[in-house]
């Protein structure tokens, strides 16, 4: 579990086939102590296993799910990431609840400058827009956001210029691809209201 509150940014440094899947080593300064072997770090909001540690990198395996899932079908050397423990009993919850589990690319398809912020609007695949609320919670890329705005399946958050300094959407461009997971309290109500819906329908018939 995490909380959207990125910590460190990593660097993909090397990048291993291994049949569907893929090995990633992350190097990253200041960020790795405690860790342990099977610990899970949440990269660009994956949940991942470290397979492999030292000092300054760590090594982790991508299935073929999510590579289908993520951003991560396009990762190459060099690129930036974000990067989050898991969240240990009794630290602050500065964000949201996080799984990890990604739901899918969120495309930005819009970027608008407001004095030091940035309003950036994302558009997600048909059916996830009915978990998406204004005022509620968003992982992008793994960082937790408030939404702003929701129309159809756009949405708008505004991300201020601390969390531009400190995570990847700095260098977010119209045409960007992103790794979204919608909110876990959205998932289970939408889901009570489908198997609530099935009784019902079941009792008038």
């Amino acid at each position: 579990m995490f909380t959207g509150i990125i910590t460190a940014l990593g660097t993909i440094a090397a990048i291993e086939i291994d049949g569907p899947s893929l090995h990633l080593t992350i190097t990253v300064s200041d960020f790795l102590a405690g860790v342990k072997l099977g610990d899970s770090i949440a990269v660009n909001g994956c949940c991942l296993t470290v397979t492999e540690f030292s000092e300054h990198h760590f090594k982790a395996l991508l299935s073929a799910e999510t590579l289908m899932k993520t951003t991560f079908d396009g990762v190459a050397v060099g690129m930036t990431v974000n990067l989050e423990k898991a969240l240990l009993v009794g630290e602050p919850l500065g964000g949201h609840w996080v799984t990890g589990h990604v739901d899918g690319q969120a495309l930005v398809t819009n970027i608008k400058s407001s004095g030091t912020c940035r309003e950036i609007t994302f558009l997600v695949p048909n059916g996830f827009e009915a978990f998406i609320a204004p005022k509620g919670s968003i992982a992008v890329d793994g960082v937790s956001l408030t939404v702003n705005h929701v129309h159809g399946c756009h949405f708008t958050v505004m991300l201020i210029e601390h969390t531009l300094s400190k995570t990847i959407a700095e260098n977010y461009k119209v045409g960007t691809k992103t790794n979204f997971e919608i909110d876990m309290m959205a998932r289970y109500v939408n889901q009570y209201h489908k198997v609530t819906s099935r009784e019902v329908a079941d009792v008038d018939n």
